[in-house]
C-alpha cells in the first residue's frame, strides 16, 4: 500500500493527501508470447481528483521481467535496473521526457522500512534547444520488493509537489 503526500507551500512540508494505492499481483496473462504479472491497483481518497495522483477507481497493468528491463505488455520500459543510459519516455511540443538509471545503490527510509534501493532520475528537456528544466523525480526500486519511493513535479519546479511512499508490504 502507497500512500501519496503534497507539498504544503506554507509549512514547506508534504502531508498526507489521504489518496492510497493498494497494489496486489492478482495473477499473470500471457501476452506477445510472454508471460506478464497482472499488477491490479485500486486508489481511493483522490475526491478533489487531484490530476497529479492516481483517479479514484481500479486498473491493471500488465509487467514482466526482462533480463534486467520491468517492461509493459506494450514493450515499453517502465523501469531498468542495469541500463545506465538516457532513456526517452515521452516527446510533447514544448519538450521531451526521460529518465536514467542512477550509479550504485543507497539506503531509503519509508514507512514500511528501511530499504536498500536503487534510483532512477526523471526529468525534461525544452523543445527545440534540450535545456534541461529544474523539475526532477526521483524513482527508488529495491530488490524483492519492487517499487518503495517516488516524487511527482511540474517540470517548472524544483520542488516535488507530490511523494508516494510505501506504506506496508506483504511479499508471498
Amino acid at each position: 500500500m502507497y500512500k501519496n503526500y503534497i507539498y504544503n507551500t506554507s509549512t514547506e512540508e508534504y502531508d498526507y493527501s489521504g489518496v492510497i494505492d493498494s497494489v496486489e499481483v492478482v495473477g499473470t496473462q500471457e501476452a506477445n508470447g510472454n508471460t506478464y504479472f497482472e499488477f491490479k491497483t485500486l486508489t481511493s481518497g483522490n475526491d478533489d481528483n487531484n490530476p497529479l495522483l492516481n483517479v479514484n477507481g481500479e486498473r491493471t497493468e500488465l509487467l514482466r521481467d526482462s533480463l534486467g528491463y520491468l517492461v509493459w505488455e506494450t514493450g515499453a520500459i517502465k523501469f531498468t535496473n542495469n541500463d545506465f543510459s538516457e532513456r526517452l519516455l515521452n516527446e510533447q511540443d514544448w519538450g521531451n521526457t526521460y529518465e536514467t538509471l542512477q550509479q550504485g545503490t543507497s539506503e531509503f527510509i519509508v514507512e514500511a522500512g528501511n530499504f536498500t534501493s536503487i534510483n532512477s532520475h526523471r526529468y525534461a528537456k525544452s523543445n527545440p534547444d534540450g535545456t534541461l528544466l529544474p523539475g526532477l523525480d526521483n524513482i527508488y526500486y529495491s530488490d524483492g520488493v519492487g517499487f518503495v519511493y517516488e516524487t511527482i513535479s511540474f517540470v517548472s519546479s524544483n520542488i516535488p509537489r507530490i511523494q508516494r511512499r510505501l506504506d506496508s508490504y506483504s511479499v508471498q
